[in-house]
């Protein structure tokens, strides 16, 4: 899929049920960086660090085209943050990703003057994703996250890890023009 303005990873959509598409991503890069959080915060956090990088802070002052989405998963364990962590935040506080342009990889992307800014490969992958639109709330994001649960125990689903929170709009977007997803990897069929 790709007739967005703004370039997103590739996927091509597998199944839909419930408001809910089962995609299928290709392997894609990113610029990621750990914050404290509290989850409302951390993409304010990370946005100037990870934009730095992607308008020209790096080795070879390459510049990027911002693509979307921005991508926020809670950190499974302790890394290193930007300030000191919350107790809101978790073990580890929460890993924002900047998605790099189809085409760049880990290999050939400049090397980050930020130490705190990371590259790496997200490997393929099928995601379950249910969309919304809104600002960040804790109970809007709650409210979204039980729905596409339950779709997925109804449709005999499995998935692993942390739900990750995809937003896809500039800060000035309009509440009810917002693209938000949540999305949660898959556990591969057998």
């Amino acid at each position: 899929m790709s007739s967005h303005a703004t370039e997103e990873p590739e996927y091509q959509i597998v199944r839909e049920f419930s408001d809910i598409e089962v995609r299928q991503y290709a392997a894609y890069a990113v610029a990621e960086v750990a914050v404290a959080g509290p989850a409302g915060e951390a993409g304010n956090q990370a946005f100037p660090i990870l934009a730095g990088y992607i308008f020209g802070k790096n080795k070879g002052d390459r510049k990027f085209a911002m693509t979307a989405p921005v991508t926020q998963v809670a950190a499974p364990v302790k890394l290193e943050m930007t300030a000191p962590v919350t107790q809101t935040a978790g073990p580890g506080g929460f890993v924002v990703q900047f998605v790099l342009p189809r085409g760049v990889t880990v290999a050939s992307a400049p090397e980050p003057l930020d130490t705190r800014v990371q590259l790496r490969e997200v490997l393929p992958s099928q995601v379950a994703v249910i969309r919304y639109s809104g600002f960040w709330s804790e109970s809007n994001y709650a409210e979204h996250l039980a729905q596409l649960q339950a779709a997925l125990r109804a449709a005999d689903l499995a998935w692993t890890g942390e739900p990750t929170y995809a937003r896809y709009n500039a800060p000035f977007t309009l509440w009810f023009m917002r693209r938000n997803e949540i999305w949660l990897h898959l556990v591969p069929s057998r």
